[in-house]
């Protein structure tokens, strides 16, 4: 494996993901920042310090996801729709190279996605007047960026064996279930039903758990874990990630072209 490919095929995806315009949605995010902050004065005066950060965190997270998923689903079967795939295979380029360098691609735009949005996001609040955790949002975002991550690398495992829509429905479908696993597990305790605990647990076991990554909420009021259990959270979702892009490569290698 040759890391000089893989940062070749990472560039190359990077200023194809760029070239679609996806760097747009810091543009929209702007503006929907700026008319949130003029209008919550109006409707919200006393609210008005606790609604506009909660909003943006949670319109960056969405818009980054969106990206992720609907980016990440099509990197690889937009090459084969292409044919571009067919003269990839008598290069020395291995499956493992293509699909480590459009992950790794895909993630640089997405952290440029996450670091630009959050910049916006700071100086929208600092010129609203209102006081924010740096430090906590800032380690918020750093985490968002992993979660991203690791859709990224669920959103090209589900794409190397099947549809871009079904793909991305699979994708959504991980990254809510990810989010919800432990209600799951917590109402199934609740419900005393033997059956339904087994399947939530057997859940539970597969599906990502991605609340460990999702500090938004908390971040706000600059509340996050202890430094011990935000390393291991972090280590859980680069495992994660590697995992599913192992993965994907073995699916990928076994495919006919």
């Amino acid at each position: 494996m040759s890391l000089g490919r893989i940062w070749a095929i990472a560039h190359n995806g990077f200023r194809e993901t760029i070239r679609d315009r996806i760097l747009y949605l810091i543009g929209l995010f702007a503006v929907v920042m700026i008319i949130v902050s003029r209008l919550l004065p109006q409707v919200a005066a006393s609210t008005e310090k606790k609604i506009l950060p909660d909003v943006g965190l949670a319109a960056i997270s969405i818009l980054s996801v969106i990206v992720a998923i609907f980016v990440g689903t099509g990197l690889i079967n937009k090459e084969i729709e292409k044919k571009t795939v067919l003269v990839l295979i008598p290069k020395p380029i291995s499956r493992a190279e293509f699909i480590i360098g459009k992950h790794l691609g895909l993630s640089g735009v997405l952290a440029v996605l996450v670091a630009s949005m959050t910049a916006i996001y700071f100086l929208v609040l600092s010129f609203s007047g209102i006081a924010y955790p740096l430090q906590s949002i800032a380690v918020s975002a750093l985490f968002l960026f992993l979660e991203l991550s690791l859709l990224t690398a669920a959103a090209l495992m589900f794409g190397v064996f099947t549809s871009s829509i079904l793909a991305t429905l699979l994708s959504f479908a991980v990254y809510l279930m990810g989010h919800l696993s432990q209600d799951m597990v917590r109402l199934s305790k609740l419900a005393q039903n033997p059956n339904f605990e087994k399947m939530t647990n057997w859940l539970y076991l597969f599906l990502p758990d991605l609340s460990r990554l999702d500090f938004k909420n908390d971040a706000v009021y600059g509340v996050l874990p202890p430094t011990n259990v935000l390393l291991g959270h972090a280590l859980y979702g680069l495992v994660y990630t590697v995992l599913l892009l192992a993965i994907a490569i073995l699916i990928y290698s076994q495919r006919e072209f």
